[in-house]
């Protein structure tokens, strides 16, 4: 019995030695950050010296990709290792209403059920389910907006049309004192910010005096739980998530990041005039003629065409928006600044890793485009930096095209666990591939994972077919597209890195394209293997006698919706009639 005894406790001993060794994490995410960021020559003028400090002691992924340029499956596709076409999260449905993904563990539970503590704060998963952490902070906040007493509206400062898009979408400018500021029916406005579902005033006043913005708040959070941990020999170790809002629209804070970035000063991307003529996106996103009459723009098309018509010139009005977006990404920085400083100034430095990242990127007028979802370079390249001390090599860097799928099985093999990521058979095992290889010899590790990243593309649809979407092979040298439609680009980044030259029709690059259409017929379901289980579409249609009348209405406002997605007010990825009829009689009146 004494043995037995003797033992048990030696056990739980080496139980908890192994415990304490092991390392923490921070997973940082921003959202819509593309690559302007200092080491990813995304823009001369960007200003991330903290994030270029975490890459000095890191190992820097200049090739990384997203699995989807767009918010809500490119989270679930991150948090769940598990590729869209797998699970069939492809849209905006919530992702634990997919089977495969909410029998599935997210990192975060994952880590928790490995004797982590969890803990985060802001926008992580797009749709938030607090049993997911132990340890919640801040809901996501996209504020602030100017707020007339009744309504969010753009930033006061934005001239028409751009701001007939919206408070979000169509808003971008300093945070500054609104006293005299006027809406357009004269009503006195203020800052509100807050979470969907509790909004408060924000109050600005002038230098400087006012309340913390939500990405602010975020890192004070962040700080304060690493100060709270650090020099406490024997705690569990802990998983923190922190999700910043900007620079995603509205791009919108403090004047103090604007005036680092002049106006008359900021260059402007290199853009090639009819670049978009030899592509074929748009051929699969337009709307046919219907309900809501022709539609021949997508988002990003619509958004740079209208910003570049409220300004005298295409020039003029991408200088105003950059500005706005390198603010954004500067006053991100900063908060990104006090977590390492957190880190680095105490006893969690040696054993905490850090990786940064983005959900997609975001394009610049690049092919006539203002906006994310795109399968060129400028909507699927994310920054991704990761500090493994003792691991990664550091001020590194990977030229190997990586993708944001990979995340979850990195950390869990730098963390040492071996737990399974399933709850069950109808579950799916994680789709990427550890990245240690690569932290550990940047240029030549014995990397396990495919040549190529895998994005799919976001279009609206009821149900998901992984054989029929769109998708794009990201290689070291080439790009490859493929349309559901059946249309194909295919670019030699190497000597074309802005994507100007589609090479598709070109038989010198036969066997290239050849190849790429048999990796690409390799990696996604073939036609006539099923859909992965996908929530049914229950419609939620005004009052009507007849069922066939009910999906049809909905449908017709789900195709709305993806015109106008600034309608969806709440964020939640779907448009209610309600939200429909206050933005149609706001923004787009019905013609008489």
């Amino acid at each position: 019995m004494k043995k037995i005894l003797i033992f048990a406790i030696t056990l739980l001993v080496a139980q908890a030695a192994w415990a304490i060794s092991r390392p923490n994490v921070i997973l940082i995410i921003c959202d819509d950050l593309n690559d302007y960021v200092e080491g990813f020559d995304g823009h001369p003028q960007a200003k991330t010296p903290n994030m270029a400090r975490l890459a000095h002691s890191g190992v820097t992924f200049t090739q990384a990709h997203c699995n989807i340029p767009i918010c809500g499956p490119s989270r679930a596709s991150l948090f769940t290792g598990i590729y869209p076409h797998n699970s069939g999260c492809f849209g905006f449905t919530k992702w634990d209403g997919y089977e495969v993904l909410k029998n599935s563990r997210t990192i975060m539970d994952y880590f928790r059920e490995n004797d982590y503590q969890t803990l985060g704060t802001g926008k992580l998963m797009h749709h938030m389910v607090r049993k997911e952490w132990k340890n919640f902070g801040n809901l996501s906040d996209y504020g602030p907006f100017a707020f007339d007493g009744e309504n969010k509206l753009p930033h006061p400062d934005v001239p028409a049309p751009f701001c007939d898009i919206g408070a979000v979408d169509g808003s971008f400018g300093p945070l500054i004192k609104l006293t005299g500021k006027k809406s357009p029916d004269g009503k006195p406005l203020v800052w509100r910010t807050g979470s969907w579902a509790k909004q408060r005033n924000l109050r600005v006043g002038p230098q400087d005096d006012r309340d913390l913005t939500a990405d602010e708040l975020n890192g004070q959070w962040a700080v304060d739980q690493l100060n709270a941990r650090a020099g406490k020999p024997g705690r569990q170790p802990f998983f923190m998530g922190v999700g910043f809002i900007r620079p995603h629209t509205p791009l919108i804070v403090p004047k103090k990041y604007f005036d680092m970035f002049p106006l008359d000063s900021i260059k402007l991307p290199i853009i090639r005039p009819g670049d978009v003529e030899d592509t074929f996106a748009r051929l699969i996103r337009g709307i046919p003629k219907g309900a809501d009459g022709p539609r021949s723009e997508d988002m990003g098309t619509r958004l740079f065409n209208t910003l570049v018509a409220s300004y005298k010139s295409q020039d003029d009005a991408l200088r105003h928006f950059i500005q706005a977006y390198l603010a954004s990404v500067a006053s991100v920085d900063e908060q990104i600044g006090r977590i390492l400083d957190a880190v680095d100034n105490s006893s969690l430095k040696d054993n905490t890793i850090i990786v940064l990242t983005s959900d997609h990127g975001w394009g610049m007028g690049e092919k006539d485009f203002l906006y994310k979802n795109s399968l060129w370079q400028e909507s699927t390249r994310v920054p991704l930096i990761i500090r493994a001390p003792g691991v990664g090599k550091a001020q590194s860097v990977s030229p190997q095209p990586v993708s944001l799928i990979d995340i979850y099985p990195t950390l869990v093999d730098l963390c040492g666990l071996s737990k399974e990521t399933r709850k069950n058979e109808k579950g799916h095992s994680l789709d990427g591939h550890s990245l240690k290889p690569l932290l550990e010899n940047p240029e030549r590790g014995d990397w396990s994972g495919p040549d190529s990243a895998l994005t799919a593309l976001y279009i609206w649809r009821m149900k998901y077919d992984p054989a029929k979407e769109n998708y794009t092979l990201r290689a070291k040298d080439w790009r490859y597209i493929r349309y559901a439609n059946g249309k194909e680009e295919l670019y030699f980044t190497k000597d074309d890195p802005h994507e100007w030259t589609n090479l598709a029709d070109d038989s010198v690059h036969a066997e290239t394209l050849d190849a790429f259409r048999q990796e690409l017929k390799s990696r996604i379901p073939p036609a006539g293997s099923g859909l992965p289980p996908q929530p049914p579409f229950k419609p939620k249609s005004p009052a009507s006698n007849k069922p066939d009348s009910k999906q049809a209405a909905e449908v017709w406002k789900d195709k709305y919706f993806t015109k106008h997605p600034a309608a969806d007010v709440n964020k939640d990825g779907k448009l209610s009639w309600q939200e429909y009829k206050t933005y149609r009689a706001k923004f787009d009146p019905p013609k008489k």
